[in-house]
């Protein structure tokens, strides 16, 4: 089981967290895959997108939010998502999954095209209440994901670090990897102080982010 590394304050009490079970049990439908800006739907709803290295454990983590084992569906190749995907939860929520970044064998050109899209689509998105940041627990925090957090910065996007894969490292060695970023947490404007951390092999974790999703379709209302 996953537990807390370092001293900060969690507001998921068991009426919250039942609350995000609610949320989740409803059905869960692919909507459509964007390649441009002009794409995006706009289904009046709350929006949280996710977003992570290629290979961090995006579509997984988005399959076991919404139990299912393949709504969410990763490349056969890491990094050559070019879509921004989006899911709807009910009539309550829709989710954004956006490509994967820092793998793509690919051209500059197509890399360029893809980093316009995410950009866009953050620095106009009115409906997206959070963008969560996934961290492989293992690798920490590398510089391309402080380049798409500057992004988020810059677009004054409101977004929250998720550890994946925490079942393969342990609490001494996620624990300065976590001060890192605590440490440095005041240059980044739009960052929620809270550290998710999870593991989609034990399901630690994921109740407690289905609270914070939950909690954000409220702030929607």
């Amino acid at each position: 089981m996953i537990t807390q590394t370092l001293p900060i304050k969690s507001n998921h009490t068991e009426e919250k967290v039942e609350f995000g079970r609610l949320l989740f049990s409803k059905k869960c439908k692919f909507i459509l895959g964007c390649v441009s800006l002009e794409q995006i739907p706009n289904l009046g709803l709350a929006e949280v997108a996710f977003a992570g290295r290629s290979n961090v454990g995006k579509s997984s983590l988005i399959n076991a939010l919404i139990n299912h084992k393949s709504m969410a569906r990763a490349s056969n190749t890491p990094g050559r998502t070019r879509e921004i995907n989006f899911f709807s939860v009910g009539e309550t929520l829709t989710i954004a999954d956006l490509p994967g970044y820092g793998y793509a064998r690919v051209a500059k050109s197509q890399v360029k095209q893809w980093t316009k899209l995410i950009h866009n689509y953050l620095k106009g998105r009115a409906e997206l209440q959070r963008t969560f940041v996934l961290i492989d627990a293992r690798r920490g925090i590398k510089e391309i994901d402080y380049s798409f957090i500057s992004m988020l910065d810059k677009a004054a996007q409101s977004y929250q670090l998720v550890f994946t894969k925490c079942d393969k490292t342990n609490a001494k060695e996620i624990e300065p990897k976590i001060k890192t970023y605590y440490n440095d947490i005041q240059n980044h404007p739009a960052a929620i102080p809270e550290i998710c951390q999870t593991s989609i092999k034990t399901g630690a974790g994921i109740s407690n982010l289905r609270s914070i999703i939950a909690a954000l379709t409220v702030s929607n209302e």
